[in-house]
């Protein structure tokens, strides 16, 4: 089974010691490409680094809803100026976290604004983080689309399945983590069921989540093809078709590392 993981942190602690180690562990499960994901403005060079090192690993540049506080003066044109590099596919991580409440709300809500408007000027999918948020990540990111030139992908998905038709509706995907293999996940595993093939993707957000069989330990990219045999299994799909169609949503999605 050939798979990308669409969504990953290889520059976080418990992974960023052991990168070589790591990426050869999920290349030899089939893991064929990597999305590196930025959360901070700081780690925008470590993270382009290592996708210049490394031709099946790509960047994306953002600021987490977390780090909203911490960035007050981000705007659309330093997010755009960072992607001017053959190996940045994508805008965020970015999004809204009302569950932790890290980041003042209005300051979560102009930092999305600000990644959104740098997607319309690049034509750069979004990487969506969305956590009890979902009113507003819907209004906002309905706003957007309507204003046209926007769409992305709601990742580490865990939401209602209202708000996954929303997303699916707006064009955006909808990617399945490890969270889907929990055994409190029956929610997850239903909507699972009915996500359109032509529209799923799969991640591992390592180094957190670790799926089932894993749990307990240091999530990294080797782990997807778990969560995707799992997501395979509960469909009562192919586990190869399964990795080949979101392997080639990947591309089409992320166009600029096709």
């Amino acid at each position: 089974m050939t798979l990308i993981d669409s969504h990953c942190h290889l520059n976080y602690e418990g992974l960023v010691e052991r990168q070589d180690e790591v990426l050869a562990n999920a290349r030899n499960r089939g893991v064929a490409g990597f999305l590196n994901i930025s959360t901070r403005q700081s780690e925008w060079d470590q993270i382009i680094a290592l996708a210049e090192r490394e031709p099946d690993v790509w960047a994306t540049v953002g600021v987490h809803p977390h780090e909203a506080d911490a960035h007050p003066d981000l705007g659309a044109a330093a997010l755009v100026e960072a992607t001017d590099h053959s190996r940045v596919i994508a805008i965020g991580e970015c999004g809204l976290d009302y569950f932790y409440d890290k980041s003042d709300r209005n300051a979560q809500r102009e930092r999305f604004q600000a990644h959104i408007e740098a997607a319309r000027q690049t034509e750069l999918p979004l990487v969506v983080h969305t956590r009890e948020a979902e009113e507003d990540t819907a209004e906002i990111l309905s706003a957007a689309v309507r204003e046209g030139a926007v769409t992305g992908v709601l990742h580490c998905f865990t939401g209602s399945a209202e708000l996954a038709r929303k997303g699916l509706d707006l064009g955006f995907y909808v990617s399945l983590s490890g969270i889907v293999t929990f055994k409190n996940a029956q929610d997850l595993q239903a909507i699972a069921k009915w996500l359109p093939a032509d529209q799923m993707l799969v991640e591992t957000d390592s180094p957190f989540l670790a799926p089932v069989p894993h749990r307990g330990q240091k999530c990294e990219p080797a782990f997807v093809a778990d969560t995707a045999a799992f997501v395979a299994d509960l469909r009562g799909d192919d586990p190869e078709q399964l990795g080949e169609s979101t392997t080639a949503n990947f591309f089409k999605l992320f166009s600029k590392a096709a």
